[in-house]
């Protein structure tokens, strides 16, 4: 019987997983042949990502890597094995640079320009079509490259993509205008230089913007491994002397056993067990908790916590892949695969479009050549079939939309990644919250303030926050703040005694002042122990009793209740997932407007990944709103992710969509802007092909020629970029 163990490294007994590094993949088909290739062994389960440029293959024993390695080379591609590396160090393999697109695209720009200035003004000297010429060789030739060798290679293997769609159009139009100006034809006919230099300017550009989203949305790994420690102090014991010392090493050689120091401000460098010290645990980023947990001997502490006061030793019971901290990267590996992508619906139709361009262009040049006579009128009509059905149209619908919506975003405070995150947008039907730093401001203060009668709140404030001046706990810091917010002159304090995960004591004047715990006083008055609050009380008394009381808590953002009763009322279903206890997320929830049936308490990273799960499974269309980097994994697995702004750089690029603005009123925001961007660029790409496919027959018949078709050609772009430009009133107020 086989033995499951983790899917990322092996599957069973005779069933092994490999990643792959990916070269020369330009678009989702490219892909989609890789994983139907590899498929095609038997045994062989495969999953290619083309965003991270990683193949992630399951392979029985029969088949070795070197197989898996020549498939995807004889599919038109490079493969290499990627090395196992710590799941907290990044990823080693080269991302895409866009840099190169970019160099490409300036120069294409710049050179059209030129080209259309001479092709469109009235220049009539006999060097001009020579210039033209000139200064569209080197974009045809170099600034095309990447279009051209990724048809050559596609075409090596019977297959088409949109670079086959525009490495014709460019060519075609490039080649007519040669043979056109080297045969004397220029009197009579016309030039399209400019179209073919105009073209490659306009798709380079485009595809630079697609290859930025591509970079941005793959950085989101590299950001979640960059979070955790890279090097950690290990004690170690002198064989000699028996002495204790400290080595700093590589967070790779740690292992298991080993006993680490963890300094305040550090962040935890592994999954361990606290053997000596006292301390408070900063848990927001790998657990949601609100509040910093205290921690003593015997407990336990995950990989990517923060220490924020206490020094710690602590013995390492996990590390590399098994911490809880990696698991997370695992989980938002595992949920960026397969994410939709619009883009691929001109994909898939060009796969088709190209060689049935071809066939026709064939089939009426043989017509006209038999019907004619003339091998040079058959050779201008196919030529100009060629070229009315150049893709420019096509390249833009999706790149263009894309600029105009994510720029109206950016100026209403909604950063939108990629044509990817669009799909599911208008079937969303299930929003699912992350409280610490989305509903809440993430920021812990007092919010609840009580004191016994006869005693003023001021005194009790006061009072606390000078026995807490002598703390680093982040409570202790939330008091101190109030009191100075309120104007409150704190006073000295003497004898200073911190009690560790219980509170503090110090002399005031004459006075011992206890701040801390219920179970610190020997009385707590009925008026404040049965107060009912939502997050972490201390009590402030002397003599024994209890004088006082303070709540601190995460404060619910003003516009969250508003946000959330919107959102609800467009028929939204909102559910709240919370690395915090039960009672403070369904107060918060009570506040905010949401069903307790749809409150999620005390989960941690894997449970928030495994409730999205749950929910699509059930058939619902999820967006995930968060701020952490316990929420990554969540936002990546969900059909739309959403961070807000203020929260980690982890959960910002993990995310499809980021809200600038610390407030949910951008969510309702920003789905009406993907929505509506998602529906532009379906229109766009409705026309490109409705033009195409009312055009082809037109240039076959011989109703247009060359000039025509490069006018129209034109027309459809400008058609694309003003229906594009409509975005720019979107989501207005």
């Amino acid at each position: 019987m086989s033995t499951a163990t983790d899917p990322l490294l092996e599957t069973a007994a005779d069933v092994h997983s490999v990643d792959l590094a990916i070269t020369g993949m330009t678009c989702a088909s490219c892909s989609a042949r890789i994983e139907r290739n590899l498929g095609k062994i038997e045994g062989v389960e495969a999953s290619v990502n083309l965003a991270t440029e990683k193949a992630t293959v399951r392979h029985p024993d029969s088949v070795d890597v070197d197989q898996l390695i020549a498939t995807v080379e004889s599919s038109g591609y490079g493969a290499t094995v990627i090395e196992p590396e710590s799941r907290l160090a990044p990823p080693t393999h080269t991302p895409i640079a866009r840099a190169d697109l970019q160099r490409r695209a300036i120069v294409a720009g710049a050179l059209a320009l030129v080209v259309v200035v001479l092709a469109m003004g009235p220049w009539d000297f006999a060097a001009n079509p020579w210039l033209q010429w000139l200064l569209t060789t080197p974009v045809v030739a170099w600034a095309a490259w990447p279009f051209h060798r990724s048809a050559y290679l596609n075409a090596r293997h019977l297959a088409s993509t949109m670079d086959t769609l525009v490495s014709l159009g460019v060519s075609a139009a490039y080649l007519w205008s040669f043979v056109t100006l080297v045969t004397g034809g220029g009197q009579d006919g016309h030039y399209y230089f400019e179209t073919a230099a105009v073209i490659t300017a306009f798709l380079l550009g485009g595809r630079w913007l697609e290859a930025r989203s591509k970079d941005e949305g793959r950085s989101a790994l590299t950001d979640l491994m960059d979070v955790g420690s890279k090097g950690v102090a290990v004690q170690r014991i002198d064989s000699r002397t028996r002495a204790t010392t400290e080595v700093l090493l590589p967070l790779d050689e740690l292992q298991v056993g080993d006993h680490f120091i963890v300094r305040p401000g550090e962040k935890v460098a592994t999954d361990g067990l606290i053997i000596d010290g006292t301390s408070s645990i900063d848990t927001s980023l790998v657990t949601g908790e609100s509040v910093p947990v205290d921690v003593r001997s015997g407990d336990t502490v995950d990989a990517g916590t923060v220490n924020t006061s206490g020094r710690l030793i602590v013995e390492a019971t996990a590390v590399g892949s098994d911490t809880t901290y990696s698991q997370i990267v695992r989980l938002v590996e595992q949920a960026q695969t397969g994410k939709a992508d619009v883009q691929r619906l001109a994909d898939r139709v060009s796969a088709v479009f190209v060689p049935v361009v071809l066939g026709l262009a064939l089939l009426t040049f043989i017509g006209w050549w038999i019907g004619s006579g003339s091998a040079t009128t058959a050779i201008g009509v196919a030529v100009t079939v060629l070229i009315i059905a150049c893709p420019c149209a096509l390249g833009l619908a999706t790149p263009m939309a894309l600029l105009v919506g994510t720029s109206r975003g950016a100026q209403r405070g909604v950063l939108i990644k990629g044509p990817q995150v669009l799909e599911d947008t208008r079937r969303i039907d299930t929003l699912v919250l992350d409280k610490t730093g989305t509903i809440t401001t993430g920021i812990a203060q007092v919010t609840d303030l009580a004191a016994s009668p006869g005693l003023h709140p001021a005194a009790v404030l006061t009072a606390a926050a000078a026995v807490e001046s002598g703390s680093e706990h982040p409570i202790a810091r939330a008091i101190v703040r109030r009191a100075l917010d309120k104007g409150i002159k704190i006073p000295a304090i003497r004898d200073f005694d911190n009690l560790p995960g219980a509170g503090a004591v110090a002399t005031i004047k004459d006075t011992r002042v206890t701040v801390g715990r219920a179970d610190l006083f020997d009385e707590v008055p009925a008026e404040l122990s049965t107060l009912e609050r939502s997050g972490t009380t201390v009590f402030v008394g002397w003599d024994g009793i209890a004088r006082g009381a303070l709540t601190v808590a995460d404060e619910v953002r003003e516009t969250s209740g508003d946000a959330i009763r919107a959102l609800r009322a467009e028929g939204l279903q909102v559910w709240l997932l919370s690395g915090d206890n039960e009672h403070n997320a369904t107060t918060i929830a009570a506040q905010v407007g949401i069903d307790p049936e749809h409150v999620v308490a005390d989960v941690r990273p894997q449970d928030k990944h495994d409730v999205i799960e749950r929910l699509q499974q059930e058939g619902r269309v999820v967006a995930m709103v968060g701020d952490g980097v316990n929420d990554a994994a969540a936002i990546v697995k969900a059909d739309l992710g959403m961070a807000m702004g203020t929260g980690t750089d982890v959960a910002m690029e993990s995310a499809d969509i980021v809200l600038v603005h610390a407030d949910l009123e951008s969510v309702p925001r920003a789905i009406a802007l993907s929505r509506e961007t998602l529906k532009v660029i379906k229109q766009n790409l409705g026309w490109a092909f409705g033009y195409n496919i009312a055009a082809i027959p037109l240039a076959m018949a011989g109703l247009l020629n060359p000039m025509i078709a490069g006018a129209a050609m034109a027309l459809s772009s400008v058609l694309v970029v003003l229906n594009s430009l409509r975005l720019r009133g979107a989501i207005d107020d």
